[in-house]
């Protein structure tokens, strides 16, 4: 792994909360979801409702883009990734495991668990010198 994903990857993995954003013809949603990051496969795993708004979407446009943050008001400590990818339905039992051994109470909610493989990243990480960003793309 070449030392900018893994600059990105760490970022990723210290997190767990992303922003999802979808939309549907001139209708937009965007969402919190919990995430795990599969590093074999460069995607989140995450669980989501066939009710909501943003899966109601995704089931005629899987195109989605997001975010994750640190939430700081120290300058040189802002990071923050962007991405881009496909939300996908998925059976993959080793994904599964790891989604619920981070997040067991979800168990309780026999959640649909879903696959966003990314297409792009770009992290801005001013610790590497102000506006600093990683773009990659897979």
């Amino acid at each position: 792994m070449n030392k900018e994903l893994q600059r990105v990857v760490a970022f990723i993995e210290k997190h767990h909360v992303m922003s999802l954003a979808t939309t549907l013809n001139d209708a937009l949603s965007v969402c919190s979801l919990f995430y795990v990051f599969d590093r074999d496969t460069n995607s989140f795993v995450v669980a989501s409702s066939l009710e909501t708004t943003h899966i109601k979407h995704i089931m005629s446009n899987e195109n989605i883009a997001g975010n994750i943050l640190l939430e700081t008001k120290k300058i040189g400590e802002i990071k923050g990734l962007q991405f881009k990818g496909v939300f996908l339905p998925f059976s993959n039992s080793r994904l599964t495991k790891k989604y619920f051994f981070h997040f067991p109470y979800a168990l309780a909610m026999n959640p649909t668990l879903w696959q966003i493989k990314l297409s792009s990243v770009k992290l801005t990480d001013n610790s590497l010198g102000f506006g600093k960003k990683i773009e990659l793309y897979f």
